[in-house]
């Protein structure tokens, strides 16, 4: 498999009648198969070709997940050119930067973002033409409605298919697919080459870590712009014949967001995709279910989870040695509560696969105990994106899984050696699936591939047995005043999982004496504790108090306290400052993955850092900190 051309139009043969798309517009989820998808695609290529869209052509598309999505993106393709995926989150400035760098001819837009595109065309100079996929009032001269060209292409086929089925059966493995943007943590994001080797080799790679089959489903929740849903979802599935479904659209992001759970009900998928931002919400949601039915019920839930994490031990020897005595205990907890909650989620999802940014091990024994593992992978889009993943029947929790086939993978250090086998540096991989290059940037491609070796940036080891741990960016890194560095996240996880009373964390060390941390409270769960002591919210004892609940939670790993040793000492936040607001995808401070866009974060909150560097930060209860309880409470 060297293309994605070569990748559907297998797949049309094989499964020409096997559901492709699930879609949702009014009532009833309806199905779309191989073989009528395929007639789309082909109608959109001959459509654009008669358009002028030439090999090698630029199209940006920015839309919400659907059907339509992928029609225009393979429609791209067979047309010859390069689909430019754009996140619906984007502002114009960063929407106009992406598509003057990449120089798109065209943009697909649905009529949710249509504004912000009509808002920066007239900055666009490369720019010629704008195909609504949902239509408009009064087109312009350079407006294309999406059902028209769908038409015309059509009916041109029906004239001369010949001239048409020439240019995508002559597409080549290393054309270029797709050029897709970093999330930009800096003022430039780096436009990703990625070509269409890279998308059929890592589909193939991705399949030789389990057997997916041809009557799967997927929810694809994630946005279909980002490589990990991208590939995972839209071309794994594609390779075997089985289905995706969009989830359903709603006027705002908020209420596409509150689809989910409904549409995971109605769709039953065996598999999903997620991220730990999902995780953690899955979780938040099942254990609030289970809350609201009463303490009791709560508290067997406790019980019941604590004997499956025994059973379970590190997901590798799960029952093995003396935890089979558990086996009558686990199956009368399943039958009474895990299926119950699986019930919830279709009754029919075996297991997710994990991406997007680290998950917590806390998080992964949950859902393994409850019967839906989250089975963490790690990958990038330089690599298409995929490099490794547990999966449910290889699973050893807090590592990313055994590495795909057909990919090599080192470890080096800082003069570029090879390290031995559980010695930490640098990951840097080698395989078909390693991007062209960055788009229009010379100097950082040869910096990030050397001698064909792709260099992540990201920090870890692989183990004795062969799984693959990461341990974070290395531009993430804590750096101790004396050059030591060390990775935040697997901390920051820690204090977000295990404590109820934080809802995001950030540390910081640049060079500094010690570390500092940037809090955002979970002000509700906050509340709720103040009440059971009988301490008025709102009030300066309860302001106090709210202070004081925090510091536990962070002391609790230092010495003396309940998780003492989980981390070095010196790495943990010596001083904290609880912030006003929280990290979100509408402040920018959260990327399209739901992680945090750290630089960014920085510069926002650079006042609030200043301060938290200051003797009078030291001390937790302080006026800033006050201000921000009460601003959280007004």
């Amino acid at each position: 498999m060297k293309t994605i051309i070569e990748l559907f139009e297998t797949a049309v043969a094989n499964f020409p009648n096997n559901i492709y798309l699930w879609e949702k517009n009014s009532g009833d989820y309806e199905g779309t198969t191989y073989f009528e998808t395929h007639e789309h695609v082909l109608n959109l290529a001959a459509a654009l070709i008669d358009l002028g869209f030439k090999k090698g052509d630029r199209a940006g598309l920015v839309a919400d997940g659907r059907n339509d999505w992928i029609i225009s993106e393979l429609g791209m393709l067979y047309a010859g050119g390069i689909n430019v995926p754009l996140s619906i989150r984007l502002q114009e400035n960063e929407l106009s930067f992406r598509l003057k760098h990449s120089g798109s001819k065209y943009i697909f837009v649905s009529k949710q973002h249509a504004q912000k595109v009509e808002d920066i065309r007239n900055e666009l100079p490369d720019l010629e033409k704008v195909i609504y996929i949902d239509g408009k009032v009064n087109l312009g001269e350079n407006d294309v409605d999406y059902r028209e060209l769908l038409k015309k292409g059509a009916k041109l086929r029906k004239e001369n298919p010949a001239i048409f089925d020439t240019i995508w059966q002559n597409i080549e493995p290393n054309d270029i697919a797709n050029i897709s943007y970093t999330s930009g943590t800096t003022a430039d994001p780096k436009g990703i080459m990625l070509s269409h080797l890279n998308y059929a080799a890592n589909v193939v790679q991705s399949n030789t870590l389990m057997d997916l089959k041809a009557e799967w489903k997927t929810l694809a929740i994630l946005p279909w712009d980002h490589a990990f849903a991208h590939t995972t979802c839209l071309y794994v599935f594609m390779y075997k014949g089985a289905s995706i479904a969009s989830v359903e659209i709603g006027k705002t992001p908020l209420e596409t967001l509150k689809n989910i759970p409904k549409n995971i009900k109605e769709i039953k998928p065996t598999l999903m995709m997620s991220v730990p931002a999902y995780s953690k919400a899955f979780r938040k949601n099942i254990e609030a279910g289970i809350r609201g039915k009463g303490e009791k019920l709560y508290n067997v839930f406790q019980y019941a989870l604590k004997i499956a994490y025994k059973y379970n031990g590190n997901g590798k020897d799960r029952g093995k040695g003396f935890t089979f005595r558990y086996k009558p205990l686990i199956w009368l907890f399943d039958k009474i509560l895990f299926k119950k909650i699986r019930d919830g989620f279709g009754g029919k999802l075996e297991f997710f696969v994990g991406g997007g940014a680290l998950l917590d091990v806390e998080l992964q024994r949950f859902f393994f105990a409850i019967g839906m593992p989250v089975c963490q992978g790690y990958g990038l889009t330089e690599a298409a994106p995929v490099i490794s993943s547990n999966v449910p029947h290889d699973t050893k929790f807090g590592s990313s899984g055994r590495l795909v086939k057909n990919i090599e993978v080192k470890i080096l250090d800082d003069n570029g050696e090879k390290l031995p086998t559980g010695t930490k540096g640098e990951i840097v991989a080698k395989g078909d699936n390693i991007m062209l290059g960055y788009w229009n940037n010379p100097k950082t491609t040869a910096e990030t591939i050397k001698n064909g070796w792709l260099h992540t940036g990201d920090m870890g080891y692989i183990d004795d047995e062969g799984y693959l741990y990461v341990l974070g960016r290395f531009k993430s890194l804590l750096i101790g005043n004396d050059g030591e560095k060390y990775s935040p996240e697997g901390i920051e996880e820690a204090l977000i999982d295990q404590s109820p009373f934080i809802q995001q964390a950030m540390l910081y060390n640049d060079q500094n004496p010690y570390t500092v941390g940037m809090i955002v409270p979970e002000m509700d769960t906050i509340n709720r504790e103040l009440k059971k002591r009988n301490i008025e919210v709102g009030s300066e004892d309860g302001n106090k108090a709210t202070l004081q609940i925090i510091s536990d939670e962070i002391n609790a790993y230092k010495k003396g306290g309940k998780f003492e040793n989980m981390f070095p000492e010196r790495w943990l936040p010596s001083s904290v400052i609880i912030l006003q607001e929280a990290f979100t995808q509408d402040n920018t401070l959260l990327n399209g993955s739901m992680k945090m866009v750290r630089g960014k974060i920085l510069d926002y909150f650079n006042k609030e850092l200043e301060f938290v560097y200051s003797p009078a930060a030291k001390n937790i209860e302080n006026e800033i900190n006050f201000e921000a309880i009460r601003k959280w409470n007004s």
